[in-house]
């Protein structure tokens, strides 16, 4: 207990700079208190004191205002940073090397027993805000930006952002299949990645926007391709009513919705350049 308890400390200063010293982190930081509270709470879980271990989650919520089911499983160096408003459900499962921060739900979508909530990996790091709900993975190394709403499983290595949540992989790319979709899949170990603070990940571009951009550009380009073609043919035949078969302008409000959509996909062009 003692052993675990200093790996734990150990994992605040490796992921707050604000920590100065272990008096410091013992005494003021919610996410320890609430940590050392649930690990005897889960202990009398599972010897079937399950009273005493929901009485003890209980004043654990009342004092620091996050929430663990005592039956959740949690590893080693787990950090919840700021803490407020977490909650982590009964069939949770948390691997090791995994940080949370504050607004984190890790819920069920369903009232049947059983598995229910989702199981995240080691080195997994959840943005302020996000919820994850469902009995899934959230694979090894993943980050789940802040507010993001996932309902499916994440693959190794991705970061998932927006409502519902979407997949970007480290080379920009959208990943289809997510992996792995149980539990029984996930591989043992932590990898040596770099932390970052709130899953954000800037030097990403998000994949909906640059897919609008790419289309914006063929459609500019088609279209002048196609207003050339028809003054082409209508040098070739006199008869060729050009002006029924170019396109009718954009309204105003077409307009600016687009050139909104464009600014849009430039600034995120511009941000991930940067």
């Amino acid at each position: 207990m003692l052993k675990q308890l200093k790996e734990d400390i150990q994992a605040v200063f490796a992921r707050d700079p604000a920590a100065r010293n272990t008096f410091e982190v013992l005494t003021t930081y919610p996410g320890i208190h609430a940590l050392i509270m649930h690990r005897v709470a889960h202990e009398l879980w599972e010897k079937d004191c399950k009273t005493s271990a929901r009485i003890l989650s209980s004043f654990s919520r009342f004092t620091t205002g996050i929430e663990i089911h005592p039956g959740a499983k949690i590893g080693k160096r787990f950090f919840i940073d700021h803490g407020m408003g977490v909650v982590i459900g009964e069939t949770a499962e948390i691997g090791d090397d995994v940080t949370l921060y504050h607004g984190v739900t890790l819920g069920g979508t369903t009232w049947n027993k059983g598995k229910r909530h989702p199981t995240l990996a080691d080195g997994v790091v959840v943005g302020a805000g996000a919820k994850i709900l469902g009995p899934f993975v959230v694979g090894k190394n993943a980050k789940v930006g802040s507010n993001a709403v996932v309902t499916k499983a994440v693959p190794d290595g991705v970061t998932a952002v927006g409502n519902p949540a979407r997949f970007i992989s480290k080379d920009k790319e959208t990943v289809t299949t997510p992996e792995p979709s149980c539990p029984e899949e996930m591989t043992s170990g932590i990898e040596n990645t770099e932390f970052q603070a709130y899953a954000a990940v800037p030097e990403q571009s998000d994949p909906m926007l640059d897919g609008m951009r790419v289309l914006l550009d063929r459609l500019e380009q088609n279209e002048k391709r196609i207003n050339s073609l028809c003054q082409r043919l209508s040098l070739l035949d006199p008869t060729f009513n050009l002006q029924h078969n170019i396109e009718q302008p954009l309204s105003e409000d077409e307009i600016k919705i687009i050139e909104e959509v464009r600014r849009e996909c430039e600034a995120q062009n511009h941000s991930s350049k940067a």
